[in-house]
């Protein structure tokens, strides 16, 4: 229950962090689309552990290997089953979280809910679940990209307090991926990095926002009244570990403004086509979406997992103290940049096939 996700462009993904593996089906992938492990791989290597000195040291080199679903380097239609199998896990380093509850984990609430947990790495509860979900997003990418020439970018825009000025109209995927913490704008990129090495030191976690632009999203995409766009877009985002809060367009700052000030005007582009003069709707209308930049941020709270020394309880009710053993991001920011580009291209490829399949070809 609850390990599927999607409509038509359906995914399930299985596995725990201290397990043989985890992985990914895909049921609903349309036939003939040319898809080889090394466009998966890219993905994955941009999520995986140990790739700088402000992520967890774990290592692990994420390697996919495509079970089913793809022959002669393409889709079948058939489902498509991903694995990547855990090679560097340390269950040692849990042994003291079998009993003791990490505060703001879901060790307790798994244990309320099911009796019994996987305490080695959290299981399900990791979020290196989340393989399964940049896997499936790397061929999601490709059909939007393919079809409707979709192009989507996430980045840190912001690490506690240090709040980057990003263009998200203009923003490359070179200009993420030109340093560690995947903030595109360098001045602030610096600062950032320097915060996480300090928290790290002192055995903290720090938390942030991500945001992410879709590209050439077309108009129509988007079913009311339950499945609106940005609702499927919401659940999709703050299904991800860590995440506590959800904005698009405007967000939260639009409360302050008037109708007058926040509509966004319409005119007509050279073509006859309708546009608007501002884009404070973040691309959706309607739950709709309007043929503009789709314009998405996602909160990410600290890591919940610390060395400092916290008061907790064990799960036979006793008061004790825990200081986490293991190897955790101080920041969950710089790795979660491809899961946000995973979930969205998710949800735009579903709406997408449910778009042809209503309303025909675009």
């Amino acid at each position: 229950m609850g390990n599927t996700f999607g409509h038509l462009f359906r995914i399930t993904t299985f596995g725990e962090s201290h397990g043989g593996g985890v992985g990914v089906v895909i049921d609903g992938c349309p036939p003939k689309l040319e898809i080889s492990p090394g466009e998966i791989q890219f993905e994955l290597d941009r999520r995986r552990p140990g790739q700088s000195k402000i992520t967890t040291p774990r290592q692990e080199t994420d390697t996919c290997e495509i079970i089913s679903g793809v022959f002669e380097g393409k889709t079948l239609g058939t489902p498509i089953a991903i694995l990547v199998r855990n090679k560097d896990a340390r269950s040692q380093d849990y042994n003291e979280m079998a009993v003791k509850y990490r505060p703001s984990h879901g060790d307790a609430t798994y244990e309320a809910k099911y009796g019994i947990r996987n305490w080695q790495g959290g299981g399900r509860s990791s979020a290196r679940e989340t393989i399964g979900r940049v896997a499936a997003g790397a061929i999601a990418k490709k059909i939007l990209k393919q079809v409707a020439g979709v192009e989507i970018i996430a980045y840190v825009k912001q690490i506690k307090d240090i709040q980057a000025i990003i263009d998200p109209n203009t923003v490359t995927l070179e200009q993420v991926e030109s340093n560690i913490v995947r903030c595109p704008n360098p001045d602030y990129a610096e600062k950032m990095i320097e915060l996480i090495d300090q928290t790290l030191r002192e055995k903290d976690s720090i938390g942030g926002i991500v945001e992410c632009v879709a590209r050439n999203v077309p108009a129509g995409l988007g079913e009311p009244v339950f499945d609106k766009l940005e609702a499927d877009l919401a659940k999709g985002v703050m299904s991800l570990p860590a995440t506590k809060g959800f904005e698009i367009g405007s967000g939260f700052a639009g409360t302050e403004l008037t109708g007058s000030q926040h509509n966004d005007a319409y005119y007509l582009d050279e073509s006859g086509r309708t546009r608007t003069v501002t884009n404070r709707s973040g691309g959706i209308q309607g739950g709709i979406s309007n043929g503009e930049n789709l314009v998405i941020r996602a909160a990410f709270k600290p890591t919940a997992t610390i060395g400092k020394e916290q008061k907790t309880v064990t799960n036979t009710g006793e008061e004790t103290t825990l200081a986490a053993k293991g190897r955790h991001d101080p920041c969950v920011l710089p790795r979660a940049v491809p899961m946000v580009e995973a979930m969205v291209a998710l949800v735009l490829c579903d709406h997408l096939l449910r778009y042809q399949g209503q309303c025909g070809v675009l």
